[in-house]
This record gives structure tokens, sequence and C-alpha cells, in this order.
């Protein structure tokens, strides 16, 4: 009856409060009209020599539902919406009912729309269920750590940056922060969709409205309320749920020409039949309900899937276009790669060497910050290092200290030069590299490099077999560690030390090529070119907030197979789009011409609403299939043939 939720102008994700009780007053005066009704059929139907006073019983029900019925169309008179259509029609469809005399008619015909109508909602808010998890997510407490040691219990709201909180497990976290002491592992399905707990550990971030699954961690707040991850995850499905589909927006741009045409055919059938009864059901078959909804409640459902799977998508639209990417286009640092160093080789200065190599670089690289000594300091487990005296960092060189009672460094050739050592030559190498030393003794070059993903080459074949062949590595790296990186992972279209300009300009051709281009990063030199493709994707476990502002999607996790998760989610999308404008298009047609030609019967509007809601609850259930779509425990796991 009244404007959906898709129409509403608040949140758009729930029903607002006040739509919540219109509609419940509502279904109120529908229940208490058909009492009425069934009071009238029942003294019609034992004295039917009174059969006057069965019709004011069934005036009565008929004026207790006209009036929300006559508010509605009045309200989408004022405020027009594809839903207004049907207000409209079914305002007009009560009309001539009570102008005909047929009052029995006047009363069953809303009270079958108003309860199709909140069934129609029940429905959409079903779909919603994830959406309106998230919200409950942030809804929580926390254990605020005083500064005399002793432990507060507030409510989120009252968290603020710099606060120091205290988790145990089974909690869930309240805020963003840093952990400043201890360990655990989290559960972070709710945000990312992965089953598998994440160890964290003292230095490392926690994100809002994941699990402590065990361990007591300290956590020193960084942002809270909306600022936090959980909090624009929030903000981002709300934003995506009031978007329109581009189905949507079609339809509503020709509401006014179909509504002349309804007339048109209505007054046709009264010419050319003089038969009320099927021009009432000509106004009530048409009604667009099924057509209006096929679309939106697709889309809120897949929206909700998504969200499960650690996607978020910023808006109906985006999934059309998702459907549609025909090639893609990777950032490579923090998207195709970690985004960290590794050790990739040990060149000792003699075999035996190699282990001391790693040891002493270990235990000095522990005192350093530097992402090269972080590097060298995971090569070799903690409880093993061996302890370092008098550390000493030489800012750009690297680090020198005692080490099992000799001198010790580690750093780059110039730091050895400078010590009076004798290194062999550095070895070729398009990555960082460290020498070790202990004593007089060079003992060694480490070669470090900016891994791929382990999930990289998995990704990269699992989208050219969805049909995204055409795959670009574009990167401002230098040219020879883009072809590393792009011989390793499976792509040969590479474009090197590329400035954002250069990137966006790289992205464009793409599209002039005839192409239409998935980019995916994670950088601020990302943001314009995430901007120019088809479809921006970012990063969002790692991503700068500029290229979460400027991309479409967020993938939540960094696994780059949820990328095939997406196209394969969006297509399924689509077609089910196109099946559900399909039923509510053709059975609209089909009533209409049944209702025409007097198909329906003596009770042919009330025959033309039941089965207009019918088709309405077809093209829902056909929706809510999209639900069933699960790749949470094997991302990889290809539910469609290529191109879908």
């Amino acid at each position: 009856m009244s404007a959906s939720v898709m129409d509403s102008p608040g949140t758009g994700a729930l029903l607002a409060r006040a739509e919540r009780l219109l509609l419940g007053l509502r279904l109120t005066l529908a229940m208490l009209a058909a009492g009425f009704l069934l009071v009238a059929v029942g003294w019609q139907f034992l004295f039917p020599e009174d059969a006057a006073l069965a019709g004011v019983v069934a005036g009565a029900a008929a004026i207790l539902v006209a009036v929300p019925v006559l508010a509605a169309a009045w309200q989408s008179l004022l405020h027009p919406s594809l839903h207004g259509v049907t207000d409209r029609l079914i305002a007009l469809a009560l009309v001539a009912a009570w102008a005909s005399g047929d009052l029995m008619t006047a009363a069953v015909l809303p009270i079958v729309m108003i309860l199709g109508h909140v069934l129609e909602e029940r429905s959409l808010l079903g779909s919603r269920e994830a959406i309106r998890a998230l919200s409950r997510l942030a809804e929580t407490s926390a254990r605020r750590l005083r500064a005399d040691g002793s432990v507060e219990l507030v409510a989120t709201r009252d968290l603020r940056p710099g606060d120091l909180i205290e988790l145990r497990a089974g909690d869930r976290v309240p805020a963003d922060g840093v952990i400043r002491r201890g360990s655990a592992s989290l559960d972070m399905a709710s945000l990312t969709g992965e089953s598998v707990p994440v160890d964290v550990e003292e230095g490392g971030a926690v994100l809002a409205g994941s699990i402590d699954t065990n361990g007591r961690l300290e956590v020193a707040v960084t942002q809270v309320g909306a600022a936090t991850t959980l909090g624009k995850i929030i903000a981002l499905m709300r934003t995506a749920e009031r978007a329109k589909p581009p189905v949507t927006r079609l339809l509503e741009r020709y509401a006014g020409q179909y509504m002349v045409l309804v007339l048109m055919l209505s007054a046709g059938t009264w010419f050319a039949t003089g038969d009320s009864t099927a021009t009432l059901a000509v106004l009530v078959a048409s009604c667009p309900c099924a057509l209006v909804l096929a679309a939106p409640a697709t889309s809120i459902a897949a929206i909700a899937v998504a969200a499960r799977h650690g996607i978020l998508i910023k808006g109906a639209a985006f999934l059309e276009n998702l459907a549609e990417a025909s090639s893609v286009v990777f950032d490579k640092t923090g998207t195709l790669t970690v985004g960290e160093l590794s050790l990739v080789g040990i060149v000792p200065a003699r075999p035996e060497d190699e282990p001391a190599v790693a040891r002493v670089a270990a235990a000095l690289g522990a005192t350093s910050s530097h992402p090269v000594s972080r590097a060298a300091a995971r090569g070799w487990p903690a409880d093993a290092r061996p302890v370092v005296q008098d550390a000493h960092e030489t800012g750009g060189f690297g680090v020198t200290g005692r080490v099992d009672g000799e001198a010790a460094a580690f750093g780059r050739p110039e730091l050895f030069a400078g010590l009076g050592l004798t290194a062999p030559d550095v070895p070729a190498h398009d990555g960082p590299i460290a020498g070790v030393s202990l004593g007089a003794t060079f003992l060694g070059w480490m070669l470090f490099a900016d891994r791929p993903r382990p999930e990289a080459v998995e990704a990269v074949a699992e989208l050219r077999g969805l049909g995204l062949r055409r795959q670009v590595l574009l990167t401002g790296d230098r040219a020879t560690v883009a072809a590393r990186v792009g011989a390793l992972i499976g792509i040969a279209d590479i474009t090197a030390e590329a400035l954002p300009e250069q990137k966006m300009r790289r992205v464009l051709q793409e599209i002039d090529a005839g192409f239409r281009p998935m980019v995916v990063g994670d950088g601020i030199n990302d943001s314009l070119a995430l901007k120019a493709g088809a479809i921006g994707v970012a990063m969002g476990a790692q991503g700068t907030d500029v290229a979460l502002a400027s991309a479409d999607l967020v993938l939540m996790t960094s696994d780059l197979r949820r990328l095939a998760t997406a196209i394969r989610l969006s297509r399924r999308c689509r077609r089910t789009i196109h099946v559900n404008v399909a039923i509510g298009l053709g059975w609209t047609v089909a009533l209409v011409a049944a209702a025409a030609m007097g198909e329906l019967g003596a009770q042919g509007a009330i025959v033309a609403a039941l089965l207009h809601n019918f088709s309405t609850f077809l093209g829902l259930g056909n929706a809510g299939r999209l639900l069933l779509f699960d790749e949470t425990g094997a991302p990889a796991a290809a539910q469609s043939v290529p191109g879908g």
C-alpha cells in the first residue's frame, strides 16, 4: 500500500519507527475490517431476507480500510514513487467500488492489499537481517582500565581514543585499537567472512566487532563509534541499501506514463463492456508491485550475502557493473603482494655460516623498527634469539651491537665499509639487501622482497576462468620488481613506475579499448585509478581511507579469492533480477488481459488482488534464493560457469 522501505528517506536499512507504527495501524484496521466482513457474510447467509444490515456492516468494514488507503494515495501524490502507483490504483478501485455500490469489494480489496503489503515488508526485512546484525555488533560494553589498575564497566559510546581497555575470552571488541599487552585469537567472521580465527599479539591491531576467543588483551583504543571499521561498514551498508538499482530507476522514469496507460485501459474496458467488475479488476491487476520489487528485493539480498562474505558493496548499481567486468587491473604492493618485506634468500660468505647469518640478523633486527630489520627478526624464533647488548641504530645504514660477547653489525654495504670490514661483492637482487658480520668476520648477505599473497596465483587464475582474461599489473614500483611479481603470479601485461595520473590514464585506455575494467588497489596513489575504472575494489583490511572512499566495493579480508566470489554473486544477482522482471511483467500483462476480458469472474477485482500478490511473493521467493549463496567456507569454489 504505502511507499515501501525502499523509498523511505530515513536510514533506508530498516523500517523507521513511524513506518512500523503506521504499518501496524493499517494491519490492525485490516483485521477489524476482516472481522466485520465475516459478520456481514455470516448474517447474509443466515438471514438472506435482511440483507440491508449485512450491507451496513460491510460498509463499516469498507470505511475502516478506506482511510489508510486514501491517505496513502494522497501521500503518493505529494511524494511520487513507484509504490505510489499501486497506492493510487487501489484508491481509484476503492472509489469506483463505492460508486457502484459494491461495498463487499470495497472492503475486501484493501484488506487483501494491506495483508500483501505487510508480508512484502516482512520478506524484505528478512533479507536485511545481515545488515541489522552488523548494527547490533556495535551495541556492547567495555572494561576500561583506570589509572590505578582497577576496571570499570562502561558503554561503548563512552569510550574515547587513548582509553585502555581489557578484553577477556568471549568478549566482543568494542572499538578499534592496538594491543599493548597479551596475545589471543580473534574471531573476525562477522567482519571479514573468514571462519578461521586470527592470531594477534602485542603491537597488532584489533577491530571493533571481532570476538576474543581466548587469552587476555590490553588494548589502547584508537577509533570509536562511526570512525571504527565496523562503523564504516554499517554506514556503507546503509548507503548501499538506500541506493536504487538501475532497473528501478528506469521504471521510475516511466511511472507517470504507466499510470496514464492503465487509466486508458480501464476506460477502454468500461466503454467496451460496460462491466464495472472488469474495470475494477483491470485497475487492481495493473498494480506493478511484482515489477517494482523485482530489482530492490534481489539487490538487498545480494548486498546482505556479500556482507556475510566480507564484501561491502556501496550500491546496487555497482552489482550490475561488476557482473559486466571484462578485464582486471591490479595494483601490486599491498594488493597482489602482502605489503611487507620477507626474507627470500641468504648468500653466506661460507656455506657453514648460513645459520649464523639468520641468527645474528634476527637478534639485531629485533632492536629496530625498520622494515628490513622486522623482516630479519621474523626469520628466527623469538625465544631462540641471542641477547643483544649496546644496540645502536645508525639512521639509514643499519644496526650494531654485541652478540655473544662479540661486536656484530647488520645493515647496508656502506655500514661495513665504515667498520673496516671487507665484504664480498653485493649479489644481484631487485629488492633490499643487508649484510651481517660477527666479530671481524663478514658472515653473508640477506635478500629481502615483498612476496605475492599466497592465494594470488589461484585468484588470478580463477578470474581468468570467469572470463576476465585480460589482466594488467599496474604499479609505481620499479620495472624489475614488477616483472618478477608478474612472472610469479602469471600476469604478462605490466605497467611499472607509474604515477597516480599515469595509472588513471592506463585504466582509461582499457575503457577506450572496449573493456570494462575492474580496478583493485589499496593505496592513496590508487584512488584515481579506482574512480576511473568501471568498478573499483579496495582492499579494506589494509587500505587507506582515500582508497576506501574512492572504491565501489571494499574487501574486508585481504583474500583475493573474494574477487571471484563477488563476481559470481553479482552475476547470479543479475540473472535473478532478469527473471523477476520477466515474472512481474509477464504476470501483470496476462492478468490485465484476463481482467479486461472478464475472465476473472464475478469477483474479478478480489481475484486480481489475490493473483497480484501471488506474483509478488513469487518474485520475493526467487530473490530469497540468493540468501543460500555461500562461499564463506571455500572462497575459491566456483558456483557458476564463466560469463554467468
